[in-house]
Formats: structure tokens, C-alpha cells, sequence
């Protein structure tokens, strides 16, 4: 039996120590998160200070999204290779110097933005150390709901919508910078001291190249890499834009557009673990075909501009609410379909996937809106790729879940198969359904 599984055989059995390893990596992942967006709620100052075209606004806001997905590849791989316990404090720490640059000397001019964002990258490279590190110590039933719990962590991006601006007017430029400098060095300790990886784990020696290329060879990957980059994608591009969004269509105010942009993100952020329970218990086709119906129509409904109270708000949280569920179903789906041992590997190129699905947008909005003066465009192009992928999964993906279901075992859906074999033949109905729920109880094939 392998390392996967005998980490999997061991978190049944150490109490509470799962649940903390979840809490301290889902702050990590909020922390390093909020770093990530500093400069999205400060691009619309930003560009009119330094003169940035629309375009250029776009790229500022950009640029940490393409580098922190980018990122995730090689941080997934030395995730499996040297475990989360080391990698958290790391990626926290090597994030604090740009942080601390785009704070004090990053907003004299494009260049030394774009410098400071590309560096800032490395926050968002932390999901690909989190996911592997909490799917090892929880079992297969409970990943989806974990999995979802963990990605509450994007809700940092919130936490920087929230107390940027704020903390910039009443007491200049450096201060949310210094202060989530602080924070992750902080968080940085305390994980160095608390974080340990499940007993019974192992790390693997492989060379990063060949990680890289099997990950690369299996179906999940890209399977897994074109639903997230729509799902994770579009979250990411609607928090880093929509302050941008809502000033230019709407005509409101940097603090409040901030504010509305939190709201999107909460909701987001909330509906992440709900999309995870669910797919535990649905299973993650369904979910996500759902959540990625709910996110077209209301692309449709807000490509006409509608007035910002209520049907506007109410568009984007129902997107908002879409992309939660979708994000919590792709990484359900993912640990049932990969070996334990190639988790981070796949979740490193599936969360550059989705990060990159988020660079785009941000740049074609801001590239439709300077040339046509409307955002209908880029709006109605969701609704068509979210229709698609609606398409996509309910056959392509879906054959490759039933190709991996096994009788006596747990579907790779998220379901279990009805239990086969003598052993459940014996005893009549009653019989049979003890032995179904015992096993379902305790997670393991019948």
C-alpha cells in the first residue's frame, strides 16, 4: 500500500489534528491572498495619478494573476516534493518583499508597478501548496467539504477590497501594505511552529521535470485545468476588475465600487465549501454543469447594463454564486480521479489554469471597453463559454468519471456504487443496507 493510502488510513485516527492543519492552512491561503490583491482596489487611483490608459490599468491588475498562476506549476511540484509544512512559510516570506516594495517605492511609475506586481505573483501561488497538503489529511469522503473550506481562503481578496482604500486615506500609501507585510511574517512564524504533514506521509524524490510531464499525460489534468479556468478564472477576473467595472459603467466612487466588489467576493468565497459538500454528496458533474448555467444567465442579464440597484446586484451575485459552487466541485473532482502522490502535481497545473483564466478577461474588458465604450462584448462571451462548458462537462468529463467508477467501491464522483458480492447477498434488504451504511460511515468500500 502506498504512502496516499497510508496517510489517508491515519487521519481517521490523530482527533483535532486535521481540523487544525485545516484552519492554519485556509489562513495562509487568505493571508497570502490578500497580499495578491493589494493593488486591484488601488488601480483605479493608480491609473489616474501615473495617466494609465484603460489597458494599461488592466495590466497593473494583471500582471500578479498571470505570475501567481504561472507559479502554482512548479510550487505544486516542490509541494509533493518537501510538503506543505515547509512550503507555507516559505511562499509567505518570499511574498512580504514585494509587498513591502510596491508599499514604499512601487507607485512612481508603470514600470515599478509592473515589476513590484510580477513579484507579488508569488502570493497567489500558495493554493498549490494548500490543496495537496489538506487533501493528505482527510479521507476520501470528506476532501469535497475540506477542499471547499480550505478555498474560503480566497476570501482575502476581500479582506484587501475591504481596508485598502480605507487604510490609504486615512493614513497614506504604505500602510495595508506594511500592514500585510506584518501579518504574513507573523503567520510565517506560527506556521513554521504549528503545520506538520500526516503521519505516515512520505515526500517524493522524483525529478520536478517528470512530475510535470506525468501530471501532464493524464486526462483529469486538462479536463480538470479547462473547468477551473473558467470557474476560478472568472472569480479572479471579476475581483481584480470590478472595481474598474463598476467606476466606469456606474460612475460610483473607488470606496464604493471596493465595497461592492467585497460583497461579490464573500459571496464567492461562502458558496466555495458549499459547492464542495454538495459535491460529495451530488457528485462534482452535477454541481458544476449547475453553477456554470447560473453563471451565463447572469452574464446575459448584465451584458444590457441593467440599473445597479437591484437587477445589477443581483447578476453578479448569481455569478458570484455560480463561480463558488463551480470552484468547489473541480477540486472535488480532482483528488477522486488522481493517485494521493500526484495531487499537487495536478492541482499545480490546474490552478495555473485557473489563474490564467482569470488574466484574460481583465484585459479584453479593458481592450472592448476603450475601443467600443461598452462592456456588453465581454459579458455576452462568458455566458457563450459558460454555456459550452456546461456542454463539456456533462459529456466529456462525464464519461471520464464513469470510466473510473468500480463495483464495492466509492464512485469517483463523489458517490458510492451500490455494494455487490456475496457478503451483501446474505441476510436479505436489512442486511444489505446495515452493511451499506456502516461502510458509507466510516468512508471505506464495502
Amino acid at each position: 500500500m502506498g504512502a496516499g493510502s497510508r496517510a489517508e488510513r491515519t487521519t481517521t485516527v490523530v482527533g483535532g489534528r486535521p481540523v487544525l492543519m485545516l484552519v492554519v492552512a485556509t489562513i495562509g491561503f487568505g493571508l497570502n491572498f490578500w497580499a495578491w490583491s493589494l493593488l486591484s482596489p488601488l488601480a483605479p487611483a493608480l491609473a489616474r495619478d501615473l495617466g494609465l490608459s484603460a489597458f494599461e490599468k488592466s495590466l497593473v491588475v494583471a500582471v500578479p494573476v498571470v505570475v501567481g498562476s504561472l507559479g502554482r506549476i512548479p510550487i505544486g511540484a516542490l509541494t509533493d516534493r518537501f510538503g506543505g509544512h515547509r512550503m507555507f512559510p516559505l511562499v509567505s516570506l518570499a511574498t512580504i518583499v514585494p509587498v513591502l516594495f510596491l508599499g514604499f517605492a512601487g507607485d512612481t511609475s508603470l514600470v515599478a508597478l509592473l515589476a513590484g506586481g510580477f513579484v507579488l505573483g508569488i502570493g497567489g501561488t500558495v493554493f498549490a501548496v494548500g490543496m495537496p497538503f489538506v487533501n493528505a489529511w482527510f479521507p476520501p469522503h470528506r476532501r469535497g467539504l475540506a477542499n471547499g473550506i480550505y478555498g474560503v481562503g480566497m476570501g482575502g481578496t476581500a479582506v484587501g477590497a475591504l481596508t485598502t482604500v480605507a487604510l490609504v486615506d486615512l493614513w497614506g500609501t504604505p500602510t495595508p501594505f506594511l500592514v500585510t507585510a506584518v501579518c504574513l511574517a507573523v503567520y510565517a512564524l506560527i506556521a513554521t511552529l504549528v503545520l506538520r504533514d500526516p503521519p505516515g506521509g512520505t515526500t517524493q524524490a522524483e525529478p520536478f521535470t517528470h512530475r510535470l510531464r506525468t501530471a501532464l499525460r493524464m486526462p483529469v489534468t486538462w479536463q480538470a485545468s479547462a473547468l477551473y479556468a473558467l470557474a476560478f478564472g472568472g472569480y479572479v477576473a471579476f475581483s481584480v476588475y470590478l472595481p474598474a467595472y463598476l467606476e466606469s459603467a456606474y460612475a460610483l466612487a473607488e470606496a464604493d465600487a471596493a465595497s461592492r466588489m467585497a460583497g461579490f467576493v464573500v459571496v464567492a468565497v461562502v458558496m466555495r465549501p458549499v459547492g464542495g459538500w454538495l459535491s460529495d454528496r451530488l457528485g462534482p458533474v452535477s454541481v458544476y454543469s449547475a453553477s456554470m448555467a447560473v453563471v451565463a444567465a447572469g452574464a446575459v442579464v448584465q451584458s444590457f447594463t441593467p440599473p445597479l440597484m437591484p437587477l445589477g446586484t443581483v447578476a453578479f451575485l448569481v455569478m458570484a454564486t455560480g463561480f463558488g459552487l463551480g470552484t468547489g466541485a473541480v477540486f472535488t473532482l480532482v483528488p477522486l480521479l488522481t493517485p494521493p502522490e500526484r495531487v499537487g502535481g495536478v492541482t499545480g497545473v490546474v490552478g495555473a489554469a485557473g489563474g490564467l483564466g482569470g488574466f484574460v478577461p481583465p484585459l479584453v474588458m479593458g481592450a472592448v471597453y476603450g475601443r467600443l465604450g461598452s462592456y456588453a462584448v465581454g459579458l455576452i462571451a462568458l455566458a457563450v463559454v459558460a454555456a459550452a462548458m456546461v456542454g463539456f462537462t456533462l459529456t466529456t468529463v462525464q464519461r471520464g468519471v464513469r470510466a473510473h467508477r468500480t463495483p464495492n467501491h466509492r464512485d469517483l464522483d463523489g458517490r458510492f456504487a451500490r455494494p455487490t458480492g456475496p457478503r451483501f447477498r446474505r441476510g436479505g434488504r436489512a442486511h444489505h443496507r446495515r452493511q451499506y451504511l456502516r461502510a458509507r460511515r466510516k468512508g471505506t468500500p464495502p
